[in-house]
């Protein structure tokens, strides 16, 4: 049986990499010409959310866990390999969107995040899943979605995510990348900090104020923000 949030998932993040991108992302070059590597996305987001810890022994050694980026890592690492996933399908002819959606659906892991309650792993067990998905990552061995999506939910349940904390994350970053793209992110112009948040923390807040908000009416709300801010 297939799971409606990893389909609605899956088809948000083929629609932004088509806009971003263009529709021949799958062959993995962009309309600019530019070469796409999936799997480096994958294990260099991964190693930002590492900083999230206080792993290293010489400098800030009594710094807490930045638990709230470390999410935002998490979907974000979640981008790239639902990205992966189409271009593979893609490329080896093993089927769409829908395809991938319901092997996704079929995996044993999807159950641990199908839960309400989830709490936090240990830091440092944490860090050892993150580094095992950086593993897989930089294989050059041929791409096995199923491992790599099983241990990515693992991490979203050991990182006190779950199904739908994860769709919320994913929906709202997804909009606010698409926002980001239609609004001078690749030439520069595009300004992250909003009357002192990062548009992260803005698009976050608009989601907890609204909870049935729908994507395009997110969108609609941080353009309304954006346009305030760029008129002042």
């Amino acid at each position: 049986m297939m799971d409606n949030k990893i389909l609605l998932m899956l088809q948000l993040q083929n629609q932004l990499n088509d806009a971003t991108n263009g529709e021949d992302w799958p062959k993995g070059i962009t309309k600019n010409g530019k070469k796409i590597n999936w799997q480096r996305c994958i294990y260099m987001e991964c190693a930002e959310m590492v900083d999230s810890f206080g792993w290293k022994h010489w400098k800030n050694i009594d710094i807490e866990p930045d638990w709230h980026n470390h999410q935002i890592e998490v979907v974000d690492v979640w981008h790239f390999i639902m990205s992966l996933a189409i271009e593979d399908y893609v490329k080896n002819l093993k089927g769409g969107i829908e395809d991938i959606a319901v092997d996704i659906s079929a995996l044993e892991t999807l159950s641990k995040i199908q839960i309400q309650k989830v709490n936090f792993a240990s830091q440092d067990k944490v860090i050892d899943k993150v580094e095992n998905i950086i593993r897989i990552a930089v294989s050059k061995d041929e791409f096995d979605l199923g491992e790599l999506v099983s241990e990515f939910f693992d991490l979203v349940s050991m990182s006190g995510l779950n199904l739908d904390t994860l769709y919320r994350l994913y929906v709202g970053k997804n909009i606010l990348n698409l926002f980001r793209q239609d609004n001078g992110y690749k030439d520069g112009s595009y300004i992250k900090i909003w009357n002192g948040d990062e548009d992260n923390v803005v698009m976050k807040r608009i989601w907890e104020n609204n909870d049935d908000i729908t994507p395009d009416s997110l969108y609609k709300q941080l353009q309304k923000a954006y346009l305030a801010l760029t008129k002042s």
